[in-house]
């Protein structure tokens, strides 16, 4: 499988930026889902921790759209564009 490329995006085009975020919030709540964003106690556990996880786990997801993601935003941006542009 090869690496999708990073998207250009234009800050005036609002539905490939909310197709990105969208994006960003599948590949996070994927990453929980096999345990990547669990505690391991390395600050010494609690609320605080688990809370600076999840914060990690949203930026890694970000940062996985920005480098190309897996396509997924780039497909939701055409399906939208197409229906909007009917």
């Amino acid at each position: 499988m090869q690496p999708v490329s990073p998207i250009a995006v234009s800050p005036a085009d609002p539905l490939r930026s909310a197709a990105r975020k969208l994006e960003a919030v599948f590949l996070a709540e994927m990453l929980k889902a096999t345990g990547s964003g669990a505690a391991r106690g390395a600050f010494g556990g609690g609320v605080g921790e688990e809370q600076m996880a999840s914060f990690l786990l949203e930026e890694q997801a970000r940062e996985m759209v920005r480098s190309g993601g897996i396509g997924l935003s780039e497909s939701l941006y055409e399906a939208l564009r197409d229906r909007r542009d009917g």
